[in-house]
């Protein structure tokens, strides 16, 4: 059997940035353990595979894999899977509707397409579920699970904790663009003190220095096959949820500017944002171009 997919670089303007994505814009053929396989074989942080809607007023079903297992919900392959469908004829022939709909398994996945004239050059996503803060998770353990110390990690604000708009995370706040830098996995801690069955990753982040951007992030999620993200949607739009929530005033609206990826080599840019009234959130965006770099066939 004859499949095509799709690869495209997301949260980038650059080939050669961003996340990787590969695409099945026509997966229905295929089983579980199928896409699991296909996914192991990309292995990229995530492979989408595109289904029929079990609704038909929505757009499709989307399942998302990492090398090792399947997530209830990401960023970035909601954002490319929406590229791909709007800018491949073959794989996805009718137009797209406004808003496309999702069907995941944390829920329901709102995006709309973002355009620069006549072209479509990237997308934006509303995420399934509102921001949860979980339970906050000692800053021992945190930096001994990113290879830091704890005067590394910077507490004023939050304590490291674990927050989701759909899939688990562990939030920190470092101290210096430096300790971001340094810091690097530990897989032993993380499967002692950081299991998959409670958080997917971790998301560090420090203030920018630069101008160019509010935050520099980076996201590590070893035990789902995925030592370092390039770009992390659900981590980030869950990101800025928890700052908007954390701030005094009860109506804001808060936009970030995000860095990702550089200390890999593959810088990307996502953009965030978040409202807040009445003390309430009441939106949460994040969004970003994307750039197409391969087609083809697999042998399934």
């Amino acid at each position: 059997m004859q499949i095509r997919f799709v690869t495209v670089d997301v949260f980038t303007d650059r080939k050669f940035g961003g996340n990787q994505l590969a695409v099945v814009p026509q997966a229905a053929a295929l089983t579980s353990e199928q896409m699991q396989s296909i996914a192991a074989e990309f292995n990229f942080a995530e492979t989408t595979f595109v289904l029929p809607p079990q609704d038909a007023s929505h757009t499709a079903e989307v399942r998302i894999f990492t090398p090792r297992s399947e997530l209830p919900f990401a960023g970035h392959p909601n954002i490319g899977t929406a590229y791909v469908l709007a800018t491949d004829s073959e794989g996805y022939p009718r137009a797209l509707p406004d808003p496309i709909l999702f069907e995941e398994k944390a829920g329901l996945v709102r995006l709309s397409l973002m355009r620069q004239g006549a072209s479509v050059v990237g997308a934006r996503l509303t995420p399934p579920q509102s921001l949860v803060r979980g339970d906050d998770i000692d800053v021992d353990i945190v930096a001994a699970a990113c290879s830091l110390t704890p005067a590394d990690i910077e507490t004023a604000n939050h304590r490291p904790c674990i927050a989701s708009c759909g899939i688990p995370l562990a939030f920190a706040e470092l101290k210096s663009r430096a300790a971001l830098t340094a810091a690097q996995p530990r897989t032993d801690v993380f499967m002692a003190d950081l299991p998959a069955d409670r958080i997917t990753g971790v998301l560090l982040y420090a203030k920018d220095q630069t101008g160019e951007f509010d935050l520099q992030a980076r996201m590590f999620a070893p035990l789902y096959g995925v030592p370092e993200d390039p770009a992390t949607g659900s981590a980030n739009v869950a990101l800025v949820g928890l700052l908007a929530s954390l701030r005094p005033a009860p109506d804001l609206k808060l936009h970030l500017r995000i860095a990702q990826g550089v200390d890999m080599g593959r810088p990307s840019l996502l953009e965030a944002s978040a409202e807040k009234k009445n003390g309430k959130l009441v939106g949460l965006l994040i969004g970003g171009r994307c750039v197409p770099m391969m087609r083809g066939t697999l042998e399934v």
